[in-house]
């Protein structure tokens, strides 16, 4: 018998495994992602292989990136460790973190800014402002020579002429940029009033995320979180997000958006007005006939249709009412009449007069007019009047 030792499958993979995870237990691996799968749980298994070899990977759902879609082709660099898989034999990579390969450094520090300002709330979309509905100048942050001025200018151009714009030059790439590109967004909102400026717009055509860094820049967002005035960030292409898309007011997916938010479409106006027109000219139309319709059934009314009757009715009802008028009067003159005849029958009976048609006189002072009533208020010399029923006389006392 040999006397090498004789080990079981199981301590034979343990011994590897060990050694692996003894060599290999930390480790940075960069390569291509390739036959890339993904469990109902999240994790991903897939090959990161070079020109010329190739290793089993593992990515755990707990420890997967986010901001990084994966998929085959990528070119990534991982860190984890090397362990065996006992059931097959086979050694995979545990990878335990992931990045972009050149462009890892960038990400992370992308993600770590956007956390950090988010945390502060500069993206919160309570602080959005909302883009005016006529915006009759805008001011423009970008560069003078690039193509999305060019384009932004075209779409402007035929959509809407009643825009206004003014350009605030600036380098759109390349260090230092983000700073010139905030002094843009604080000049708008410095001179806002003397330029009337309504909206601003930040700019610039797409590419890679070196080519966008200054776009992400601690400097711009805020500059672009305390504007005054609204913002429009259309930076890159649709795929193309940046810190400054999230802090702006309303992103636009390119510099042509960006002109077609601010700007009404002529045709779409047009057409707007057309259908407008026709609802107000149908408004009008039904409320004239509505209004036919109530003239012609007041025109039914015997009132407009016979508008002597009533006239003929009231002064009928008038005549009659004369009449009572006049009954009443005179009967109650009639009735005045009969107690009048009563109450002068009663004076005629006491009457000084009634008495002296009986035979009897009456004789007064003919100065004074005092009755007389004893022979002791006779003077010798005095001037007596005596009343008869038919006349009176005067006459002189002797004694």
């Amino acid at each position: 018998m040999s006397e090498t030792p004789t080990f079981t499958v199981t301590q034979i993979t343990t011994g590897i495994q060990n050694l692996l995870g003894t060599v290999f237990s930390q480790v940075r691996v960069s390569g291509e992602i390739s036959d890339l799968k993904q469990s109902s749980a999240g994790h991903c298994y897939f090959l990161l292989k070079d020109e010329t070899a190739q290793i089993s990977a593992v990515l755990w759902s707990r420890t997967r990136p986010r901001g990084i879609e994966l998929r085959d082709g990528l070119e990534v660099v991982c860190e984890g460790k090397i362990e065996v898989y006992p059931p097959r034999g086979n050694y995979q990579f545990i990878v335990s973190a992931l990045e972009l390969k050149g462009l890892g450094a960038l990400e992370q520090e992308f993600l770590a800014l956007k956390q950090r300002l988010t945390a502060e709330g500069l993206f919160d979309p309570a602080h959005k402002k909302p883009i005016p509905r006529q915006i009759h100048r805008v001011g423009v942050v970008t560069s003078p020579d690039g193509a999305a001025i060019h384009d932004f200018l075209q779409v402007l151009k035929r959509r809407w002429c009643g825009v206004d714009v003014c350009v605030f030059p600036s380098p759109v790439q390349g260090t230092g940029a983000a700073e010139k590109l905030a002094q843009g967004v604080e000049f708008f909102n410095r001179w806002a009033g003397r330029l009337g400026i309504d909206c601003i717009v930040l700019t610039r055509g797409g590419g890679s995320m070196e080519d966008l860094w200054e776009f992400n820049q601690e400097r711009l967002v805020r500059a672009i979180y305390d504007s005054e005035l609204p913002v429009i960030s259309g930076v890159g292409h649709e795929i193309d997000v940046t810190l400054c898309d999230l802090a702006a007011d309303r992103r636009a997916l390119t510099p042509s958006e960006a002109a077609e938010l601010i700007s009404p479409n002529v045709q779409n106006l047009a057409e707007r007005l057309q259908n407008a027109k026709s609802r107000l000219d149908f408004a009008v139309g039904s409320q004239m006939d509505q209004r036919e319709m109530a003239l012609n059934h007041l025109a039914q009314n015997p009132v407009f249709r016979f508008p002597t009757r009533m006239i003929d009715a009231l002064a009928q009802g008038l005549d009659v009412t004369e009449e009572r008028l006049n009954d009443r009067v005179k009967n109650r003159l009639e009735m005045l009449e009969t107690q009048m005849g009563t109450q002068a029958a009663r004076l005629e009976a006491l009457s000084p007069l009634n008495v002296l048609s009986r035979g009897y006189t009456v004789t007064q002072d003919a100065e004074t007019g005092k009755v007389l009533r004893s022979v002791n208020d006779v003077q010798p010399g005095q001037k007596l009047k005596t009343r008869f029923p038919d006349g009176e006389c005067v006459s002189r006392a002797e004694n």
